[in-house]
């Protein structure tokens, strides 16, 4: 009974305390709300406050907005205004220039109608002029007819004839005096101009032989070059036509054709196997047919090169690789591309003394020997100048070039004055001393004959003759040979070569004196 009773009171008490808990909180709660209703209404006055403000300012945003757009469409139409009476004004200037240029139209009118009236009036008074002066005419030549015994058209035809007499005479001693003339001044004038040319265009002297050196780093390259019982050797000959020398040169072999394009592919084929290490039949025939087809392809470079740098354009694709293949040809020893390069700058130099065109005598003159390089067997038999001309006009070159091409040896007869140009400047070419190898013994011999004579005066130090023989530098001594010495000195030897020696074109002698003082600083 005990336990059951503390067990009632406990749970008595527990309600009583969940009761009185339950009250508290309530009360909390009450108070909580209170205040959080309090803050609300706080937070909406605040937040009305705040949206008049904002409103307020927005208000005031619009109404700036609103005068910063109406003032802006105030000078839009301000400025259209501006226009508009501007246009008014150029429109009422304008009426009234028309109106005036009206006004001076109708004056003019007037003007010009006071004119035709005064100028029909003229063409009446000449025309009855012009009918009574034949009357005159008329009236006049039957009084002549009469006086004369002779007609208007015999008498004409007298005064005709005796005019022409007296032409004629006229002409031919106008004629008979400027041939006369020409024949004193031609000769000197045409000298002139060739030593002008020659001493204007210096060219080096490109003299072609027959063989060609390979130089090789060791002489037991030979025997590889040579090979097992000489198979190697005899491939190579075979497969470029070139006689191959291998003898007791040290570090050289020789190579021997008259073809300088074979021999140029021997060379660089042996130049390709060496460098390469692998020699033998095979590999050779492999290599020759690679260096024959860069070499063609290099005589087209040769060639596109040759004619951009003398200025020549236009020119056909066969020719320029006919221009390519003269580097590997030569006349007389004397290299062909050489020369017909020479033989282009003697012509546009001397056609230009001329007045003549000397783009054209250029053109001329690198073609004139394109007949010495022929593509067949059957080409060899006919003339070089004929070949060359038939070249020129199957590949569409003018007929001034085709001419002279033809004509530089007088295979066919001269038709424009490039010809005569393009034969003389061939000849300059060829004449020239170291040119060809038939005169360079003479040619320098005489180079020795002019050092010589300058060293039989006195106080000459040192004497070259330079430019091909076209001057002669003479060095002397400051000690022996004072300023007036040296012009005297060089007069007299200038005209001892002018009496001793025999030579084309000019000397020119230059004599030097310098006065030079060394010091050392120890």
């Amino acid at each position: 009974m005990d336990i059951i009773a503390i067990v009632i009171g406990v749970v008595i008490g527990l309600a009583i305390g969940f009761g009185v808990a339950k009250y508290l909180e309530k009360g909390k709660a009450s108070k909580i709300m209170a205040n959080a209703k309090r803050e609300a209404s706080q937070i909406l006055k605040e937040a009305e406050k705040e949206g008049e403000s904002i409103k307020k300012d927005k208000i005031l945003q619009a109404k700036e907005k609103f005068l910063e757009l109406k003032a802006e469409h105030e000078k839009v139409i301000i400025n259209k205004d501006k226009k508009i009476n501007e246009a008014h004004k150029r429109i009422r200037d304008k009426e009234s220039q028309v109106s005036s240029e009206l006004s001076r139209n109708k004056q003019l009118n007037a003007q010009l109608g006071n004119k035709l009236k005064d100028l029909e009036q003229r063409k009446e008074f000449f025309e009855k002029k012009q009918a009574e002066l034949e009357k005159m005419h008329t009236n006049q030549v039957q009084q002549l007819e009469v006086i004369s015994g002779l007609s208007a058209d015999e008498a004409k035809s007298q005064l005709v004839e005796s005019l022409r007499e007296t032409a004629k005479s006229d002409a031919m001693s106008f004629i008979q005096a400027t041939v006369e003339e020409a024949k004193l001044t031609a000769q000197q004038e045409a000298r002139k101009i060739v030593i002008n040319t020659i001493q204007r265009i210096g060219t080096e002297e490109a003299v072609e032989n027959c063989v060609s050196v390979f130089n090789i780093e060791s002489d037991d390259v030979k025997g590889r070059i040579i090979g097992r019982e000489g198979r190697n050797i005899r491939a190579l000959e075979s497969a470029t036509g070139v006689e191959i020398i291998v003898d007791d040169t040290p570090e050289a072999i020789i190579l021997s054709c008259f073809d300088s394009v074979r021999r140029e592919v021997a060379r660089l084929s042996l130049h390709k196997l060496v460098t390469d290490g692998r020699i033998h039949p095979a590999r050779i025939e492999e290599i020759v047919k690679k260096t024959e087809r860069q070499i063609e392809s290099e005589i087209v470079e040769i060639g596109k090169r040759t004619v951009i740098d003398l200025g020549i354009h236009g020119l056909h694709p066969e020719l320029v690789r006919a221009v390519g293949r003269m580097k590997y040809r030569s006349s007389y020893g004397q290299n062909l591309l050489q020369h017909s390069r020479e033989v282009a700058k003697l012509c546009g130099v001397m056609a230009s003394e001329l007045g003549i065109n000397p783009k054209l005598a250029k053109r001329a003159g690198l073609l004139h020997d394109i007949g010495k390089v022929p593509n067949s067997e059957a080409e060899v038999e006919t003339p070089h100048a004929i070949l060359g001309m038939q070249w020129a006009e199957k590949f569409g070159e003018k007929e001034e070039v085709c001419n002279a091409i033809g004509a530089h040896h007088d295979e066919v007869e001269m038709k424009t004055l490039i010809a005569p140009i393009v034969q003389v400047c061939d000849a300059i070419s060829g004449a020239r001393p170291g040119a060809r190898r038939q005169v360079l013994d003479s040619y320098i011999q005489r180079l020795k004959d002019l050092e010589e004579i300058a060293f039989g005066f006195g106080g000459v130090q040192k004497a070259y003759a330079i430019q091909a023989g076209r001057e002669l530098r003479v060095i002397v001594e400051s000690e022996k040979v004072n300023d007036d010495k040296a012009a005297q000195l060089s007069f007299e030897i200038s005209q001892k070569i002018q009496t001793d020696m025999t030579y084309p074109g000019q000397v020119k002698v230059t004599v030097i004196r310098e006065t030079r003082a060394v010091n050392v600083a120890k």
